[in-house]
């Protein structure tokens, strides 16, 4: 029970799970109480668990021909009739905290939006040109839908350092993966370019993104 506790974390991505979480709580403090930031934290968790879930089923049998044991399904912590019931479970939790929750109906929406983006990753962004467009939009969206939800307007600085923090995490995200990447026939952008470019390019997008943020008025409720 344990192995797949611990399994079922690892194939959730945790630690970008736990960020994306942790920022989306911070931001719910910022723009409500605090009992409305934990439900908005549990929605946009139940959604990375989607986001993580779906990707370990879709990249099972090339994580299984790399031989990546790291992966719980090909290390064999949990197997994938169990990751899909559990999938199975998230999806319908994920849209009801989302839609029937502290966000709203339209912030709600914007939320459920960015989880679609980051499957559609899954399936089809990652193996061309416009890989980077999933992450600039879910991570433009994430927190300024929060701010939405309490009836602010996000702030032009919130959606361009969301943006191009994301699109950075994205190339720094790849670069581990590259060779085994181009083995498997997966061209994205960062893949196209190769390493040093995209660490670089990485380097170059979060220093921008550091720059909006000294230049704006980053004035919050």
């Amino acid at each position: 029970m344990k192995s797949q506790i611990a399994g079922l974390a690892k194939a959730s991505h945790f630690g970008p799970t736990l960020l994306v979480t942790t920022i989306s709580y911070i931001f719910g403090e910022i723009y409500t109480s605090t009992g409305s930031a934990l439900l908005i934290a549990l929605a946009i968790f139940s959604g990375q668990l989607v986001v993580g879930w779906s990707n370990d089923l879709i990249d099972y049998n090339d994580d299984l021909s790399h031989q990546r044991r790291n992966k719980p399904l090909v290390g064999g912590l949990i197997s994938r009739t169990l990751l899909q019931r559990c999938l199975a479970l998230v999806l319908p939790t994920a849209l009801l905290l989302n839609l029937c929750g502290p966000l709203g109906l339209t912030a709600g929406s914007l939320s459920l939006f960015t989880i679609g983006w980051a499957v559609a990753y899954n399936f089809y962004f990652k193996f061309n040109i416009l890989s980077p467009l999933p992450y600039a939009v879910a991570f433009a969206l994430l927190p300024s839908f929060i701010a939405i939800s309490a009836g602010y307007t996000p702030p032009t600085w919130m959606w361009l350092c969301g943006a191009l923090f994301g699109v950075a995490a994205h190339f720094l995200n790849v670069i581990k993966d590259m060779e085994q990447d181009h083995a498997s026939g997966i061209k994205g952008l960062p893949q196209r370019i190769g390493t040093k470019a995209s660490l670089i390019t990485a380097i170059a997008l979060i220093c921008i993104a550091i720059a909006v943020l000294l230049a704006s008025d980053l004035q919050l409720p």
